[in-house]
């Protein structure tokens, strides 16, 4: 009869030998992959109405298929004896590899709860401020422990060389001035990351915010655990550290509410009647699908030397409807200033007639030689700027000196129009 020693001796028997060893890793593969169809059948039927589990099981089937299979070469490695060229080497990559196959698992883990989260709380809703601060929450808390768990296996796997452990010994040994290096080196790091931790707990920010930075505006398509990726009206990408949001300030259009109220400017003649546009505002916004209801304003905010300013505000649900409503009463109400009042569109004004023109025609008679007194000097400036003073002048000689010039004696002309020369001369 076999007994249980015989029957290890011959399960070893074939390790002894690299085809043998091979042989028996193979089979194990076989048997890990075996484990893991019939296992993720079983529990995904388990799961089936229950959608966050099934979330969660299909993020980690892959992780967990390696690391199965990891678990069967390790065995066969573990179990192999030292004699076995190799061996001793194949044991530290297999320990390190499962390391690595555990940090996967466990970040896939981390990345499968907080997506399970988000699928829990859709955004298309009417009103999905409350979904967007739970995807803001979850993905960033998610990717923050994800982090954690990639830098704690990172540690773990080179804790398993000798050499490392000397090295980690000795810097233990002066924490001091280790620390002082490592907090400086990883400062970037560090500083995103407890700058993600903020972000997720205040939310200055949250998945599909419109904000403005520096001048452009769009939303914010993602936060992973390192930036933030705004995606502009034109379908750029702005990568900004999360850092940056902590320091700075920013415009949020969306931090407590979507709605939002839209400006509209323009400009027409003085001449313009303002009720006539306001009725056709109302009527714009009674056809408007993207007005709310809640804002329609229509007032004069400005005066110009050429023209005033009319400001319209109106209202929208978000900022993307708000703009296409703002362009939409734009165009309605110029449209209805070229139909119905075209003269009173803005317009240059400029005089361009001489002064001669604005003079009235005057018969002057020549200037005469005034037998009475000289007039007294006016005791005002003869000046444009004083038209008392120069009104006199304006309404051009005196009538009883021009009648006076009428019955003086003139001296007689020759028949060329030239004074005639007395005889005596």
């Amino acid at each position: 009869m076999i007994s249980f020693d015989d029957f290890l001796r011959i399960a070893e028997a074939p390790l002894h030998t690299w085809p043998g060893a091979l042989c028996v890793a193979a089979v194990g593969v076989v048997f890990a992959i075996g484990v893991h169809r019939v296992g993720s059948r079983i529990l995904k039927r388990i799961a089936r109405p229950y959608p966050l589990i099934s979330v969660v099981l299909r993020y980690i089937d892959t992780p967990a298929l390696v690391l199965l299979i990891i678990l069967a070469l390790g065995f066969v490695l573990f179990e192999a004896p030292d004699t076995l060229p190799f061996a001793a080497v194949l044991r530290d990559l297999a320990t390190v590899a499962l390391i690595v196959a555990l940090t996967f698992l466990a970040a896939r883990s981390a990345g499968a709860v907080g997506e399970a989260i988000v699928q829990a709380h859709p955004l298309d809703t009417e009103n999905n401020l409350h979904a967007r601060r739970i995807h803001t929450q979850a993905r960033v808390l998610a990717r923050s422990v994800m982090v954690v768990i990639v830098i704690i296996g990172f540690g773990g796997a080179l804790m398993t060389f000798p050499s490392v452990r000397q090295i980690g010994a000795s810097l233990l040994a002066s924490a001091g001035v280790a620390g002082l290096v490592a907090g400086i080196a990883a400062r970037p790091v560090l500083g995103n990351l407890i700058a993600g931790l903020q972000i997720a707990l205040s939310q200055p920010i949250r998945l599909d915010d419109v904000v403005v930075i520096q001048g452009e505006w769009g939303r914010v398509e993602e936060i992973t655990g390192t930036y933030v990726s705004i995606r502009i009206w034109d379908q750029r990408r702005l990568i900004v550290p999360l850092q940056w949001f902590i320091e700075n300030p920013f415009t949020n259009w969306t931090r407590n509410s979507s709605q939002i109220i839209g400006t509209v400017f323009f400009y027409v003649d003085y001449r313009m009647p303002i009720l006539p546009l306001r009725e056709e505002l109302e009527r714009i916004l009674e056809h408007a699908p993207e007005w709310d209801g809640r804002v329609q304003v229509l007032q004069v905010t400005d005066a110009t030397e050429r023209s005033m300013q009319l400001r319209v505000l109106v209202s929208s649900f978000d900022s993307g409807l708000n703009w296409d409503l703002r362009c939409r009463v734009r165009e309605g109400l110029l449209n209805f200033v070229q139909a119905a009042y075209p003269q009173y569109l803005p317009r240059t004004r400029a005089d361009l007639s001489s002064d001669k023109e604005h003079v009235p025609h005057t018969e002057f008679a020549p200037p005469l030689e005034r037998a009475g007194p000289a007039p007294k000097a006016a005791s005002t400036a003869n000046t444009a700027a004083d038209p008392v003073a120069s009104r006199g002048e304006r309404s051009g000689p005196d009538p009883s000196a021009h009648a006076m010039a009428s019955t003086t004696q003139q001296p007689p002309v020759d028949g060329a129009g030239n004074p005639a020369l007395s005889r005596e001369s």
